[in-house]
């Protein structure tokens, strides 16, 4: 099959495929095991090969239109004389005669077509038949053998062809494998790379040092196996990754297949689960036999809470249930490997408290590595990595944007530096400065800025009360936050916000810190309805989150002296449709007691510190009516009780204005020694 082979073994390859078998990278077939892929696609070609010749014998056979040739002029004059011709289908050609029989003649079928042949006189053959007084054509075109057979063979060629092409796809998407398109379900579709297609490399992670140690470790041990076996060590089978989404999960795999020199299979846990039950089990083996085949190699697997799921739990059926028999091809398929098959996995997953206890032992996957939220340390060196790829002004101070940005992962702070370079393009800067990462920050955390809101005098009076209850409490508290700024611009659903910028990050929330926020919280509600003398639906969100801190400081944290050192939140990783209380009714009246006292504490602290600071509340909130933001100096003057001296935008557009309605002819320009109009230095306050 010099010609049918080669096109067989191009429809049937695709990029990231392994070479085909018998070739110099695999490892041979043992003896009596599945037929290689080559073999198979060689019995394809001669299948397809066969049907073709099929075809042409039955077109050549069976669809020819020459008929019965007779022997002499005379017996087919004779023939015509005795009626057994069919009128009007006499043609008279240049070297023969043909004309059709009529039904019931003997020696002859039914409608047989019957030519004879002539020489090159036909004006003896046209009076020959004038005479016979029979109706005739002459000079007809008639369709040659090789004209029958291609008119024939058209509609088989286009069956053929869609075979071929229902044939070679089915062998293309199983990898050449048995089965046809069926055989392709069972197919895994992972994705191979290398270290030269990955261009990230650990260079590019940070904010995570000690989970880059741990899979450091597996990097090396794939280049060296030697260093570690000559003292009776074994690398981990498995490595489980597992943190909050965005952290760096699936960029620290990346990064493992830049720096192994190792084939790398990277693949979804969603890609094993098939309508079919028992395709992710068929996927799972042979994603580890290609695995071994080319090992020392890496298997990612990305998300594998969609089949590494507890069994026996949840709302299964209790029948054939696809994902759990995934998992069951999985967990056989990590503690069957030989002690030199040098195959590592490495999953990731957000949720691995739901992971089954059988896939996260010693044996399995023997380490787990926690991809947490980066520090402020790390938050800093994250920063740093994104922002080589982009131009920043030399007074941006990344420390402080690391600190304004607590509880941001990876993800986020890539966000940051990406939409801060947006910021500065669409204002025509040469850099990117620090107002425009701040802008980012607050746009990845609350959203766009709505500065074109047409909101009522009335609400917007109300919003600036608000945030300055907020502003004030928040600044005389000591164990609350440091504020940062303060704006009464809508963003996202809030018309209001009161930043803060903490000075470390907290692992831990103490009571003190928790109940000052509480008083924060209380502060905006008490402000706003002092002044308008009516409560509206914008402290929505600070009551759930005085009711949530209130909760978690009774039911997890033990911070109440009436319930005690005890848990009631009970077990978070229950799989249940209606949450199961553990304790009882009198207990459960105890907790909503609890509740509602610590609230209506905090409310009655932030209302008494209010009440004699009001004139600070006062300030703030007319001059946050006039500038819309003030930043941490402005705020702090005003609780000095200083006045507030700077120019709003729109007074410097008046003042420009004036000033152009002024300007001298040209035939009179101003002395250089003229000094300028003095404005203070005042540059307008960015909202």
């Amino acid at each position: 099959m010099p010609i049918l082979q080669p096109i067989t073994a191009l429809f049937s390859s695709k990029p990231g495929d392994t070479p085909p078998s018998g070739g110099d990278d695999q490892k041979p077939t043992p003896p009596g095991g599945p037929m290689p892929p080559q073999k198979t696609r060689q019995r394809t070609s001669w299948i397809i090969l066969i049907l073709i010749m099929l075809s042409l014998w039955v077109v050549i056979g069976f669809g020819s239109e020459r008929g019965t040739q007779i022997d002499s002029w005379s017996q087919f004059a004779a023939m015509v004389r005795e009626g057994k011709i069919q009128d009007d289908s006499i043609l008279l050609t240049p070297g023969a005669v043909y004309g059709t029989v009529k039904k019931g003649t003997i020696a002859f079928s039914d409608n047989e077509r019957i030519s004879v042949a002539t020489t090159d006189d036909s004006e003896y053959y046209q009076t020959s038949l004038d005479k016979l007084g029979v109706s005739y054509k002459v000079n007809g075109y008639v369709k040659s053998v090789w004209t029958q057979l291609l008119i024939g063979l058209a509609p088989v060629l286009v069956v053929v062809a869609i075979i071929w092409f229902i044939v070679s796809r089915s062998m293309r998407s199983a990898g050449g494998g048995p089965g046809g398109m069926i055989g392709s379900f069972g197919k895994s579709r992972h994705k191979i790379t290398t270290g030269d297609s990955v261009s990230i490399t650990f260079d590019d992670v940070a904010g995570i040092d000690e989970a880059k140690d741990e899979v450091t470790e597996i990097v090396e041990f794939l280049k060296n196996p030697s260093r570690f076996t000559k003292l009776g060590g074994r690398i981990p089978r498995g490595v489980l990754l597992e943190g909050p989404p965005g952290c760096g999960k699936t960029l620290l795999a990346k990064a493992i297949a830049g720096e192994a020199d190792v084939p790398f299979f990277s693949i979804s846990g969603s890609d094993f689960v098939e309508m079919f039950v028992g395709v992710g089990a068929s996927r799972v083996r042979d994603l580890f036999k290609q695995a071994k085949e080319n090992s020392p190699c890496i298997i990612f697997l990305d998300e594998i809470d969609a089949v590494g799921r507890r069994r026996g739990s949840g709302f299964s059926s209790g029948g054939n249930d696809e994902r759990e028999q995934t998992l069951n091809a999985i967990l056989v398929e990590m503690d069957g490997f030989e002690a030199n098959d040098q195959v590592i996995v490495v999953a990731a997953t957000n949720r691995a408290d739901v992971l089954d206890p059988a896939l996260t032992r010693p044996g399995r996957f023997d380490r787990g590595v926690q991809v947490g939220l980066p520090d402020v340390y790390g938050r800093m060196k994250i920063l740093e990595v994104h922002a080589r790829k982009v131009k920043l002004a030399p007074d941006v101070d990344m420390e402080r944007v690391a600190r304004g940005t607590p509880m941001f992962s990876g993800a986020d702070l890539s966000a940051i530096i990406n939409e801060a370079a947006i910021i500065a393009t669409m204002a025509d800067k040469d850099a990117i400065d620090l107002h425009d990462l701040e802008e980012a920050r607050d746009k990845i955390r609350f959203g766009r800025a709505q500065k074109s809101r047409k909101i009522e005098e009335q609400e917007r009076v109300a919003t600036a009360y608000h945030e300055a209850g907020h502003t004030v409490v928040q600044a005389l508290l000591d164990h609350a936050d440091p504020l940062h700024k303060v704006t009464i611009i809508p963003r996202g659903q809030a018309m209001g916000a009161t930043f803060s910028l903490p000075e470390k990050d907290r692992y831990g929330y103490g009571r003190k810190y928790i109940e000052a926020t509480m008083r924060v919280l209380c502060a905006g509600r008490i402000a706003e309805k002092k002044k308008t003398e009516d409560v509206s639906s914008g402290a929505a969100m600070d009551i759930r989150m005085l009711t949530n801190y209130a909760r978690r400081m009774i039911l997890d944290w033990g911070m109440s002296s009436r319930l005690g050192f005890v848990n009631y939140s009970g077990d978070e990783n229950r799989e249940s449709l209606m949450a199961d209380k553990e304790y009882s009714e009198e207990t459960a009246r105890i907790i909503d007691e609890e509740v509602k006292r610590l609230g209506d504490e905090a409310y009655a602290d932030a209302e008494r510190i209010l009440e004699a600071n009001w004139d600070k509340v006062v300030a703030i909130s007319e001059a946050l009516l006039r500038y819309e933001t003030l930043q941490k100096d402005d705020i702090d003057r005003l609780m000095r009780g200083e006045a507030l001296e700077k120019a709003t935008v729109a007074d410097l557009l008046n003042e420009e204005a004036r000033n152009s309605d002024n300007t001298p002819p040209p035939e009179s320009p101003r002395s250089d020694d003229t000094p300028d109009e003095d404005l203070g230095g005042i540059m307008p306050q960015p909202a």
